[in-house]
């Protein structure tokens, strides 16, 4: 397995890592080169797994939450409820026109 493969892995194992990347702390290549150079060794990562990112993740969550105006939300899906309406009523008008045309005989001509 080569090196890259090998820090994907590391980092699928140790999520943790993503918030350091969000708060733009440290970028992807800053840790890639942690690991090529130090590998797994836990006292070169004990700065970056120490932190507790629960508390950090409960607090965005909550800010996230507190952010959302259900106003809009509502009209967005008032608006969407209404094309769905509209639609169904082109589908329904539609289906009745082709049903109530005949179609031309073929002894008919366009002169007849």
């Amino acid at each position: 397995m080569d090196k890259k493969q090998e820090f994907k892995n590391f980092v699928s194992l140790h999520p943790e890592l993503v918030t350091y990347i969000k708060n733009k702390e440290n970028t992807w290549q800053d840790f890639y080169e942690i690991y090529d150079i130090y590998g797994e060794n836990e006292s070169a990562w004990s700065k970056y797994f120490n932190k507790q990112t629960n508390p950090d993740s409960i607090g965005e969550l909550t800010k996230l939450v507190k952010s959302i105006n259900m106003d809009n939300i509502q009209k967005h899906i008032n608006n969407a409820q209404k094309a769905v309406t509209l639609i169904q009523e082109l589908t329904s008008k539609g289906e009745s026109n082709l049903i109530t045309k005949t179609p031309r005989p073929i002894t008919k001509f366009f002169g007849d």
